[in-house]
């Protein structure tokens, strides 16, 4: 397995357990094999099968699109998950691949954002792919007490509302985002 790929792979675990020290710890894994006899991914890009691929070089882009902030704590995690025993650190793999996939993905996007995706999801989970790049940029900016309001927004705002309020959002200069935020939170 990569070192990126290893490193994503104790993401959760690090997030859970600073954001919430009694929720279960779950790391971002790489899908655990259905047995103990399936074949591990190769370790060369041309062994690699079209998906297998695609899925490598996501998930290099998420990891290089972190902070070195927030990838010094997957590091910290990845320590963490190698030095618990093998039936451990099976059982968290296990118990995060059971997880719903868009829960999963949501930690590809680093520790603080991955603890607040699937809050977050009904304004920003089905963006155009041509829209992710700027919300992105706009997400990690913000401090840990602006996205937790703006998860409130997200879980107040109704289906038909959320595009004008995610564009309206994602158009607020920063130094107005704690003003913008602080009016929306109280609707």
């Amino acid at each position: 397995m990569s070192k990126p790929a290893f490193l994503l792979i104790a993401l959760g675990l690090s997030s859970a357990a600073i954001a919430a020290p009694n929720r279960v710890e779950v790391p971002l894994a790489v899908p655990a094999p259905a047995s103990a006899t399936a074949p591990a991914i190769p370790a060369t890009p041309a062994a690699l099968d079209p998906a297998q691929l695609r899925e490598v070089r996501s998930r290099y882009a998420a990891w290089q699109a972190m902070s070195e902030g927030e990838r010094a704590r997957v590091r910290a995690a990845a320590a963490r998950v190698a030095a618990l025993p093998p039936a451990q650190q099976q059982a968290l793999r296990q118990r995060f691949a059971e997880q719903d996939q868009r829960f999963r993905d949501g930690w590809l996007l680093g520790p603080q954002l991955g603890h607040e995706f699937t809050k977050l999801q009904g304004l920003f989970g089905y963006l155009p792919a041509e829209q992710r790049p700027t919300a992105l940029a706009v997400l990690r900016q913000l401090t840990p007490s602006q996205l937790t309001q703006l998860t409130l927004v997200a879980q107040r705002t109704p289906p038909q509302d959320r595009d004008r309020v995610r564009a309206e959002f994602l158009g607020v200069a920063p130094t107005a985002r704690d003003t913008w935020l602080r009016e929306h939170v109280g609707h």
